[in-house]
């Protein structure tokens, strides 16, 4: 296949061509002439699925011919690897770290928190992957001098001495990286005693780990040995390869690997020759690119080469620059032009390493049910079946809540056995039963106890949820016994009663959990014992790092790739989308073991290598046929920075006038807002008119005819609040978990002082400030489940309590306690309508005066907005004088007056000298007959207190299109 030659043989396709295209036909032109069994002997080597699969179909797609070995560099290295132990898992290795990282976390308490222990033994097992990939001894690492390093670099390399027994056990049970190393070691070995005559092929790497340099190195030198580099920038000049001779300058560059390969083998960059003789798409864009990524000391060749590029216009006519203003706005542009695309028959392909951004893609396209063929697919844990894993992993440790259960029972696996009807219709009249009762907390006893009193039989289906549900939490145990809980926890919730696991382990993500699962089990004894919130933790970052991915259910024209497979694929158009800092390249992760200078002593992976293999993505990727560059200059929290490539891009075309650089630039954006203004036609909304201010008018018959003394103040401050919960019969919906909010401190508050009262009024004793702090303790431990609130509402009456003292022996000396809580009733009867009240005390003078006290955990409403809004006591003075109270007789009425208990505790008196009762329901009578004698219309907000103040049915009344300078506009309803 090759001819004989003392140098190594190192091939090379340009940016931008289809490599698996031109590899094949390279293959193909190198046999032709020789007999058809030849080429059957050839190995070519490839390192992904991915690419393997793409060799096959273009094979295929040829002339019959017989196919070479085509290997991925695991299967090779499996060849000579039946004499070495067999791999440990990685998960196995990663439990095993598990209980070294406790230790060192117990000791080290300030490293880390607890819920990170498998994100630190991950990185722990990866470190000491990458050691085995690039043959570093941990020898190396203990022999690091820290001594101008901070403490915690000290701290983490003694904690390699910890790790040395795990490491030398590596030799009886090696990890992947480890076995697959030591393999192709013994095949380099074998080839240096005795070389193999066949070709062999390692196409499609750049050479960025050691295990592959070693390979590489190795097959470049065999008799008929090869090695074809994607991507290889031929139009670099000789003394620019010579400044990417060190790694601590210039590893960020995108041909830094290549250089280093080259170096090893004793070879000049411009030995490496050209495997088939295609031409790039665009031989002048990828001089201009080439250009823009030169290394940061040799950017002076701007000014000498660039002049030299020509007509930039020509070399750029391709490229569309697409800048748009948030990442929802990109996402869907590039949505955009994916559907054209199919649409055009096209092969399309979005690389980018931001994940955030393929979902918003994925979810745009969705609108044209366009299924994008994804490389990475989707996150395990946020699939149906990971998030339904991770909610029952919870019940593990934390006590059930009302939206933990209905999380739950509304997740679509939950009694997905049978009957999943029935059980939608019994969750949700228990969502309306726990949110009008503000159940917080379920149990056992109050479920069933609901369930008892229904007309229809569930006692099966309550029984389910209890069993499953209520006291599920466990005490911490073996992570396998743990394991087994929790596995049988989630097939009993999604099979619903009786046997079976329903749809839990049904579809690709199901089936991907049940194999995830699987493997967890088989190594679960090694975690030892652990707490149920730490099992959640581990078991949240197992399905984090799982993935689930259909391979036929994308389209097969529109696809999204991640780097790694954009370095070895072609596609008609390809759009590099997210080109921030930060975004791609990606930031750096944080190192928690070694830092960069020492990472370097060791011989390990620098940070900037994983930019510099984003810089080769790039500029392989942008010399495609067409290519979109995307970005959006705003992200949630600020203005984004441009990718270094794109502002080198940027900034070279600016600096080129005399080669129309700048035309060429504002083109590239031209083309690129072109589609933004399509995308934002798209979105959109065609001018509706403001609503105006209702103020319905229903017809006297539908109009309400029962208020409470409380909604008076409604009734004159915002009617169309009475219209829609009166009228229209419109409830709020109460919230789902109760909170310790100020009606409930009202609640709270009223119990503690009515409590109080009666227990003084019986034993016949004064008040005293013991008696308030004993009853308010007892009242806030039976009906306030939040510790904190009740430390902070417990404080607050403490605070009050000489207030409520002095104030008790005030009233006590006008009057005895006659009532508490009684209700009142006043009517109108020409009107046919019924005022009700309930009072919070009843006082009798020695007159036979009554005095009325209303409790106040707020601050009580002045003296003006009783006379004006707040007419409460007022008017339950005016049913006291009538008669309206039950048992007592009319009487009148001495005083009445709010007992304010709020920050600032203060009496706050009724003016019933200036408006007396008389007055005050002569008034009342009025302001009823306005709506529902002369038909006046329920304006919204009509004179709130406050533009700030909300209201429930604000939503309702659509006010915001408004404002209350808008004049009503009465609605006749019928």
């Amino acid at each position: 296949m090759f001819e004989p030659s003392d140098m190594p043989r190192v091939f090379a396709l340009p940016p931008g061509t289809d490599f698996p295209r031109y590899l094949v036909e390279g293959i193909r032109a190198r046999f032709a002439g020789q007999r058809p069994d030849a080429i059957a002997k050839a190995t070519v080597i490839v390192n992904t699925a991915r690419m393997a699969r793409r060799v096959h179909a273009l094979f295929d797609e040829g002339p019959a011919t017989l196919l070479p070995r085509i290997l991925l560099l695991g299967e090779f290295a499996n060849t000579a690897s039946a004499h070495l132990p067999a791999a440990a898992p990685a998960i196995r290795q990663r439990f095993e770290l598990i209980q070294l990282v406790t230790r060192l976390l117990e000791q080290q308490p300030d490293l880390a928190a607890r819920a990170s222990v498998y994100d630190l033994a991950d990185s722990l097992a990866g470190l000491f992957d990458e050691m085995a990939g690039e043959g570093v001894p941990v020898d190396v690492i203990e022999a690091l001098d820290v001594s101008d390093q901070s403490g915690h670099w000290a701290r983490a390399q003694s904690f390699f001495g910890i790790a040395r027994n795990f490491l030398e056990n590596l030799d009886s049970a090696p990890g992947q990286e480890a076995r697959q190393r030591r393999a192709i070691e013994t095949i380099v070995q074998s080839w240096e005693n005795s070389p193999p005559q066949h070709p062999i092929i390692l196409a499609g790497s750049t050479g960025s780990r050691g295990t592959m340099q070693v390979l590489m190195q190795a097959v470049a030198s065999l008799p008929q040995g090869a090695v074809v580099l994607p991507g290889y920038d031929f139009d670099m000049p000789p003394e620019t390869w010579d400044h990417l001779s060190d790694g601590l300058q210039s590893e960020d560059h995108p041909q830094y690997r290549f250089r280093a390969l080259v170096n090893d083998l004793g070879m000049a960059p411009q030995d490496v020759q050209l495997w088939h003789n295609c031409t790039a798409p665009s031989a002048a864009r990828n001089k201009l690119v080439s250009l823009a990524l030169r290394p940061a000391p040799v950017t002076d060749q701007w000014l000498s080469e660039g002049p030299l590029l020509g007509d930039l216009v020509a070399a750029t006519k391709d490229i569309t620059l697409v800048e748009a203003t948030t990442q929802r706005e990109e996402a869907l542009t590039i949505a955009a032009r994916l559907r054209k695309a199919a649409d055009e028959g096209l092969t399309c392909a979005l690389i980018t390493p931001d994940r955030m951004l393929t979902r918003q893609v994925t979810a745009a396209l969705d609108r044209w049910d366009i299924v994008p063929d994804d490389s990475a697919g989707q996150p395990l844990q946020l699939s149906p079946p990971g998030r339904f894993l991770r909610h029952t992993s919870a019940l593990l440790h934390q006590k059930l809540t009302s939206e933990a259960l209905l999380t739950l029972l509304k997740h679509p696996l939950t009694h997905s056995g049978e009957d999943r009807g029935d059980h939608l219709r019994f969750t949700r009249d228990l969502e309306l039963w726990m949110r009008r009762n503000g159940v917080t907390y379920p149990e056992a006893e109050k479920l069933q106890a609901w369930a008892a009193v229904r007309n229809e039989e569930i006692s099966s289906w309550m029984a389910w949820v209890t069993a499953c549900f209520c006291e599920a939490e466990r005490p911490a145990k073996d992570m396998a016994d743990l394991l087994a809980d929790h596995l049988k926890l989630s097939e009993n919730v999604a099979q619903g009663p009786g046997e079976g696991s329903g749809g839990l382990w049904d579809q690709p993500a199901g089936r991907s959990a049940k194999r995830l699962v699987a493997e967890v089990t088989d190594h679960a004894q090694v975690v030892g014992s652990i707490t149920p919130a730490d099992y959640a933790d581990l078991f949240g970052a197992l399905l984090s790092r799982a993935e689930v991915r259909d391979r036929d259910a994308g389209h097969p024209n529109i696809l999204i790739w991640g780097t790694l497979e954009a370095r070895v694929q072609g596609a008609d158009l390809v759009i590099l989308g997210g080109l921030n800092e930060g975004s791609w390249p990606e930031a750096p992760s944080p190192d928690p073991w070694l830092n960069r200078k020492l990472r370097h002593d060791a011989g390990l992976l620098l940070p900037e290598r994983r930019i510099g293999l984003s810089a080769h993505d790039f500029q392989q990727a942008i010399g495609a046929p067409e290519v979109w560059i995307t970005r959006s200059v705003r992200s949630d929290e600020a203005e984004t920075v441009p990718s270094r490539w794109v502002n080198r891009l940027i900034n070279l075309l600016s600096g080129l006038p005399n080669q129309s650089g700048p035309q060429a630039l504002a083109e590239m954006k031209s083309r690129g807002n072109t589609w933004l203004s399509y995308v934002r036609a798209m979105e959109t909304v065609p001018m509706v008119p403001a609503a105006p201010r209702p103020s319905p008018t229903p017809p006297p018959e539908a109009r309400p005819r029962q208020l409470s003394v409380t909604e008076i103040k409604r009734l004159i401050r915002d009617p169309y609040a009475i219209y829609a919960k009166h009228v229209l019969r419109l409830r709020p919906l109460d919230p789902l978990m109760r909170t310790p909010d100020a009606l409930l401190r009202g609640i709270i508050v009223h119990e503690i002082l009515e409590t109080l009262i009666k227990t003084s009024v019986a034993d016949q004793t004064p008040v005293t400030r013991d008696q308030i702090l004993a009853i308010s303790e007892t009242v806030l431990a039976q009906n306030v489940p939040w510790a904190t609130a009740r430390a902070l509402w417990q404080a607050r009456l403490d605070r009050v309590a000489d207030h409520v003292v002095h104030g008790e022996e005030k009233r006590r000396a006008r009057g005895e306690p006659l009532a508490f809580e009684i209700q009142a009733e006043g009517t109108i009867p020409e009107l046919g309508f019924r005022l009700t009240a309930k009072a919070d005390r009843v006082d009798r003078t020695e007159t036979g005066a009554l005095i009325l006290y209303d409790y106040k955990t707020g601050a009580p409403p002045s003296k003006d907005e009783q006379t004006y809004f707040d007419k409460q006591l007022l008017l339950e003075a005016a049913m006291a004088e009538q008669g309206g109270f039950a048992g007592i007789d009319p009487s009148d009425v001495a005083d009445a007056i709010y007992i304010g208990l709020g920050t600032t505790p203060k009496d706050q008196p009724a003016p019933l000298l200036e408006t007396p009762p008389t007055k005050v329901w002569e008034e009342f009578i009025s302001l009823i007959e306005h709506y529902l004698a002369d038909g006046k219309g329920f304006t919204s907000r009509r004179a709130m207190r406050s533009e700030r103040d909300e209201s429930d049915y604000d939503q309702l009344a659509r006010f915001g299109e408004w404002d209350a300078t808008d004049e009503p506009t009465p609605e006749a309803m019928s």
